[in-house]
């Protein structure tokens, strides 16, 4: 694929339904795809490989269940590192992507370097885990963390219009 090609302005209505659809079933078949975005099935699998190479598309995956998998608290934990350790700072970084309890992290700017969405079976489990595993890594200083009451949404979807 050319540069150009990966530049969002090159999607047009039909690319934008394609991945629409996508989002909301990442199972759909060709035939179903095809009859959504009303293109013939070698069209619509043409422009879905195309959109998947050109790396519109990064993965399909399964949404889980946290609660029926016992995995019954999520927090939002920031955490601040201790400034001019620059090692310990790559460090945190790939330890938190290795984390499965880590479900998303983000460097941030504001108070906080990082914000963090994290899973645990109750609140002692995400209490061991945050001060047990989380502060104890090098260069984190602080860790604050809010656990989510009730989720009011929660997609992966994005806005394509």
């Amino acid at each position: 694929m050319s540069e150009d090609s990966l530049h969002p302005s090159s999607l047009d209505r039909l690319d934008r339904r394609i991945l629409s659809a996508l989002q909301a079933n990442g199972r759909i078949s060709n035939q179903e795809l095809a009859q959504t975005v009303h293109l013939s099935p070698a069209q619509s699998n043409r422009r879905h490989r195309r959109l998947e190479e050109a790396g519109y598309i990064q993965r399909y995956e399964a949404r889980l269940d946290a609660h029926r998998l016992g995995l019954g608290v999520t927090a939002f934990v920031h955490v601040s590192m201790e400034r001019g350790q620059h090692k310990e700072v790559l460090k945190f970084q790939r330890t938190v992507g290795k984390m499965p309890e880590v479900l998303e992290c983000y460097a941030v700017t504001g108070d906080f370097d990082y914000v963090c969405k994290i899973v645990a079976r109750d609140l002692k489990g995400l209490s061991d885990f945050l001060l047990g595993t989380l502060a104890q890594l090098p260069g984190v200083s602080g860790v604050r963390s809010s656990i989510c009451l009730n989720e009011l949404k929660c997609t992966s979807a994005l806005p394509l219009d």
